[in-house]
């Protein structure tokens, strides 16, 4: 069976990102940022709590090295003007965006395998054996959210002609406004729209409210791995959601356990659908970028 047309490219991509230094200070990164055991987390998940550690890791730090290391990777070749060279194979611009999006994919995932399994070592030694299973759903949700987010800088690259644009789009708005601060404009949008209070510490059973929230990927990210490890649904993290469900702390979270309480849940709320909104970000902004692309004359 003959190999599809972007597969050199992709392997050429993966390659020169895992024989550079980049990915694998953010394996160094993402393990010293995400090793954090606390009793909280032990009394809710025992040794699981080691898989815990690699949902944290693509807390913050993995979004931010993974848009760092794909944000450039095409409209960087169209400044330098390798891009004409590229698009001189015989390669459909289609081609590019895939060899582009999967072999970055690939070349940042096996630093996070690297990382997640580190962590893995070092939970093992020190807590004791942890659900497999659970380990491996983890990584699995973690990989698909790295293609999300090199989708999405990959889709910005081709479609401008400057790298500062692209930075303002992928750091400004997605990065900054769709990742850090997503909870907070959820919460002023459903205000606004309601005219109910989204206060976390008591939070309306409203379904618009949660739909609003899990928009953003990065929350839909911590949704589904949540929804792994059994501790909750919600899109905040872990040891937050463990708090706020199972423990008589009230804390800035918000969880349709908590909100809903014996009221029945909108089946729009299942933690399934985070796979939706991860698979939507991955289409739609590769979809608009690829049209724009074939039709414009972006090189």
């Amino acid at each position: 069976m003959a190999l599809p047309r972007w597969f050199p490219l992709a392997r050429n991509e993966a390659r020169i990102l895992l024989t550079s230094k980049g990915p694998w200070a953010l394996a160094v990164l993402l393990i010293l940022w995400a090793y954090r055991p606390s009793y909280i987390a032990w009394d809710g998940l025992g040794p699981d709590m080691t898989v815990g550690f690699v949902q944290t890791t693509a807390t913050i730090v993995l979004p931010l090295g993974a848009l760092l290391l794909s944000y450039q990777s095409i409209v960087g070749e169209r400044r330098s003007g390798s891009l004409k060279f590229v698009l001189g194979l015989p390669l459909t611009r289609t081609d590019v965006l895939l060899g582009k999006v999967l072999g970055r994919s690939v070349g940042i995932a096996v630093p996070v395998t690297v990382s997640a399994s580190a962590l893995g070592l070092i939970g093992l030694v020190r807590f004791g054996l942890f659900s497999p299973l659970r380990f491996l759903g983890v990584l699995l949700v973690t990989h698909l959210y790295v293609l999300v987010l090199v989708s999405v800088a990959t889709a910005v690259s081709a479609v401008t002609t400057s790298t500062v644009r692209a930075t303002g789009v992928v750091f400004g708005v997605f990065f900054l406004l769709l990742t850090v601060f997503w909870k907070v404009i959820a919460s002023n949008v459903y205000s606004t729209v309601s005219g109910r209070a989204a206060n976390p510490y008591d939070a309306p059973a409203d379904g618009l409210l949660f739909a609003l929230l899990r928009v953003s990927p990065d929350r839909s990210y911590r949704l589904l791995t949540n929804w792994v490890l059994g501790v909750g649904n919600s899109g905040a993290g872990f040891e937050a959601v463990i708090t706020k469900l199972q423990t008589p702390t009230s804390i800035n979270v918000f969880a349709v356990e908590s909100a809903f309480g014996s009221a029945p849940i909108p089946v729009y709320l299942h933690e399934a659908t985070g796979v939706v909104v991860l698979v939507v970000w991955l289409v739609v902004p590769l979809g608009i970028a690829r049209y724009l692309f074939e039709r414009g004359d972006l090189v």
